[in-house]
């Protein structure tokens, strides 16, 4: 099987002559294509391929020839379509009644979120072997910084990312694809040209000239709105902003106007930072039918609270700021937010904020999501402080602790309280 090819905005030529010149040194596969700047670009982003579906397909070999999508129910959305779905136009987040009209002969699987962070977690072990600079920015995508990894692994960051790519598949059965530049915008933009199994390189000589032909909307946070208002201002390309001076972006747009003019430039000084913290931890559900009673939803509520609580203790981590979600049947998102008097990892102190922010938002409407996060995240020592204001909230702590312990030693379904009851029926 041929390795990924390293492709950038020209389409590079392929070096050397007839016999063994033609091929690569360390694995003598007989495609090498070459770049002017391959050997000084350092920075990568690698990005597994359809991940979900393709750790399915290596776990269900009568798979590998079917459409596949991986996601919630008839109301849920789609997590991950396989590249066979997306030829009938299956697309991620997509609802899922939309996918199943496109894709009637599909293979629907629900997702298996424990098994895919365990893969993750042996694809990001191999990244860490090539150097230390990782910041995943995904469960299935990361950046890499390989800058002076040429003396220790004898080989160019090409090279080694393209060794990596090899390993990702032979070893632990799914593929990724790598984009390769001098900055982390650029390297994103790169890993999505040639998807599946693609190597693809921007170097700095043709950045200006890569960007000019692309939309505003591979600007890293251009979004819907930020979109519509540059069409509506008569700009859709990144060769227009180029045009423009930064003074007169800024005034019209705001700070965001300098962030269009340095991207579009391919000007990003973002540094790889490994190990980056997580910044909010969240759940959601999305619900066969809508829900418009306020005590269904409380009880919707609950399970997704304990979730939350369990992965902030898990990672040894507490929130102070306490987020709701909602969506409307009309797919009008809600969300609102309230600040806890110290940082928390409780279930139940998490659950009284989430019911506190619900019972002011329901008015009768009709909801098809819910979900629940926090953000401002510390550490666990200054989580859940004694509160002298509420004398019941030490007897709280102590009853989930409690119910913790139970759960470690006999499993999660061990004990639950009485609401998690009301939520099954």
């Amino acid at each position: 099987m041929p390795d990924p090819g390293l492709q950038g905005g020209k389409t590079p030529d392929v070096t050397g002559p007839k016999g063994a010149s033609r091929r690569c040194p360390h694995c003598h596969s007989p495609r090498v294509i070459n770049h002017s700047e391959l050997d000084s670009l350092n920075i990568g982003h690698v990005d597994c391929d359809a991940f979900y579906a393709a750790v399915e397909k290596r776990d269900r070999p009568e798979l590998r020839d079917q459409p596949l999508i991986v996601g919630g129910g008839h109301r849920g959305v789609v997590s991950t379509a396989c590249y066979i779905a997306r030829l009938s136009g299956v697309r991620s987040a997509m609802p899922m009644f939309t996918a199943r009209k496109l894709c009637p002969d599909a293979v629907v699987l629900p997702p298996d979120m424990t098994k895919y962070r365990r893969v993750a977690e042996e694809i990001r072990k191999l990244m860490n072997a090539l150097t230390p600079l990782v910041e995943p920015i995904s469960i299935d995508e990361a950046f890499l910084d390989l800058t002076g990894t040429a003396t220790l692994h004898k080989m160019s960051p090409a090279q080694s990312l393209n060794r990596l790519a090899k390993r990702v598949e032979a070893e632990i059965g799914v593929t990724v694809s790598v984009g390769l530049s001098h900055n982390k915008f650029l390297a994103k933009l790169a890993s999505d040209l040639d998807k599946p199994r693609g190597f693809s390189v921007i170097g700095k000589a043709e950045t200006l000239a890569f960007l000019a032909s692309k939309p505003v909307g591979m600007i890293w946070g251009v979004g819907k709105v930020m979109r519509e208002q540059l069409a509506k201002d008569g700009i859709v390309t990144m060769a227009q902003i180029q045009e423009m001076a930064q003074e007169n972006l800024m005034r019209q747009y705001g700070q965001m106007g300098s962030h269009i003019w340095h991207l579009s430039r391919g000007l990003d000084n973002r540094r790889v930072e490994p190990d980056s913290a997580a910044k909010s931890i969240s759940a959601e559900t999305t619900f066969d039918t809508d829900i418009s009673d306020v005590d269904i939803l409380a009880a919707e509520l609950w399970p997704l609270c304990e979730k939350v609580a369990y992965r902030l203790k898990a990672a040894g981590i507490a929130g102070q700021v306490v987020h709701l979600k909602l969506k409307t049947a009309g797919f009008r998102l809600v969300t609102r937010q309230l600040r806890l008097p110290a940082p928390s990892q409780l279930a139940e102190t998490l659950y009284r904020a989430g019911l506190n922010l619900l019972q002011k938002e329901t008015a009768g409407d009709w909801y098809r999501l819910i979900g629940i996060g926090v953000d401002s995240l510390l550490g666990a020592e200054d989580a859940d402080p004694i509160d002298l204001a509420d004398p019941d909230a030490d007897r709280r702590r102590r009853v989930e602790e409690a119910m913790d312990s139970v759960r470690a030693k006999l499993g999660k379904d061990a004990i639950v309280k009485g609401r998690s009851l009301k939520s099954l029926k």
